[in-house]
């Protein structure tokens, strides 16, 4: 009987497919990001926190103050005010409470220097939280 010897062939270069890999690993990665809730791992979270303040010191809000900037000028409280006397209640008020909030409301056809200077006092008499609106 003859038997038909199979040659191995040695020559082959065996070579390793790495994209089908890669893509496969992509995939999974982006399977598991899309389907994982945040909550499952805020509640398995273990993390030391600090303790909270037991005396926690509460400031006490007060209403936001209104600077009106019109065509005529600054407005404050109703009445027209210069810029001297606008400075002047703006430091009594950074006087009683420094973090006091200052709303700057600007109508349409105010100037824009008025608004620049009404920043400009806030700034020097120490108020900082301020906000501007324009109506």
């Amino acid at each position: 009987m003859a038997h038909a010897q199979k040659k191995r062939r040695t020559n082959d270069d065996l070579k390793l497919e790495m994209t089908p890999m890669i893509d496969v690993v992509f995939q999974l990665l982006i399977f598991f990001i899309v389907t994982l809730k945040q909550e499952d791992i805020l509640s398995n979270l273990e993390a030391l926190r600090p303790q909270p303040d037991p005396s926690p010191q509460q400031e006490a809000q007060s209403d936001p103050i209104t600077v009106l900037i019109g065509r005529q000028g600054f407005f404050f409280e109703g009445a027209i005010l210069t810029e001297a006397q606008l400075k002047h209640n703006l430091l009594r008020i950074a006087r009683l409470d420094p973090n006091a909030m200052i709303i700057v409301k600007c109508t349409g056809d105010s100037a824009h220097g008025n608004l620049v200077r009404a920043l400009d006092i806030c700034n020097s008499v120490g108020l900082r939280k301020l906000s501007v609106f324009s109506m």
